[in-house]
């Protein structure tokens, strides 16, 4: 299932922990949602056996993640702080009775209901299972080594698998990103354009690219990362395309290839491109 922000809100995420019987893991690296704090206490109230792993540190939101861990340890949940060998532990996933989350967005206001992202809903028992691996290695700090690509993470395979998705690309590709940036990145966008494919950006690209159009997000603060590719496959994660995202923090996306949701990306995108209108946006 896809999630789509701002349109599903937190009621997607309200819905799971509510209904969650035997365990729940959560990764948060931003929270400011009271109601999804009570939930989780509701749940260990009725012998869910709850776990959440928080960031070490985020921008301009340390303080709060400190006060977060002791009212979590008062109701009952086990709380666990990320490493700081990574700069930043910016994924988030929630992984509720064999069921993955992964979301593009943090449980803030501002980023669920102010903001374009999206979050995937999956039972596939591989991808619940490498989840479930990251979440172990990344709570005991311990070294994570993929299994499965499909779990998108940075910095062990997010470069390696995202540029592979992107010189897959045929005919068109459709992306979501604040700042493209990266070099190899950069340079596989402008061999794809010269061969033919039709390349849109919401968001920007440092580099001008001749062939690939740029607009901005319309009416919404952008904090969606995704990818949309030959309408057959795409990618929602935490990592924008930037050296830093790829190679030295962890994020965590995932790559989908159910039509139905890659449908529905499509028509959300292209639904903000026809909005945002006008002129291209230009390369500054």
């Amino acid at each position: 299932k896809l999630i789509i922000q701002p349109d599903d809100g937190l009621a997607p995420v309200l819905k799971a922990v509510r209904k969650a019987q035997k365990t729940l893991d959560i990764v948060i690296f931003r929270f400011d949602r009271p109601e999804l704090e009570k939930a989780l206490e509701a749940a260990v109230a009725r012998g869910v056996v709850v776990r959440a792993l928080i960031a070490h540190t985020n921008r301009g939101g340390e303080k709060v993640l400190r006060k977060l861990e002791p009212k979590l340890l008062a109701a009952g949940i086990t709380v666990a702080r990320t490493a700081d060998d990574l700069p930043r532990y910016h994924g988030k996933m929630m992984i509720v009775d064999g069921t993955l989350y992964v979301f593009g967005f943090n449980y803030t206001k501002l980023d669920i209901e102010k903001s374009r992202s999206f979050g995937v809903v999956t039972t596939d028992k591989r991808l619940v299972r490498e989840a479930t691996t990251l979440f172990e290695a990344d709570r005991t700090r311990q070294g994570y080594i993929p299994s499965d690509d499909r779990l998108v993470v940075s910095p062990e395979s997010s470069r390696e698998v995202l540029t592979t998705f992107i010189k897959r690309a045929r005919k068109q590709l459709l992306i979501y990103d604040e700042k493209v940036s990266d070099n190899l990145v950069l340079r596989v966008l402008h061999q794809r354009a010269k061969a033919g494919v039709e390349i849109r950006v919401i968001g920007r690209v440092e580099k001008s690219i001749d062939g690939l159009v740029m607009r901005k997000m319309p009416g919404l603060r952008l904090h969606v990362r995704a990818m949309i590719r030959d309408g057959s496959s795409a990618f929602v994660g935490s990592q924008s395309l930037r050296r830093l995202e790829l190679d030295g923090r962890r994020e965590v996306g995932i790559l989908i290839n159910q039509a139905n949701i890659v449908k529905q990306m499509l028509d959300v995108f292209e639904e903000d491109w026809k909005e945002a209108g006008g002129k291209p946006l230009a390369v500054p």
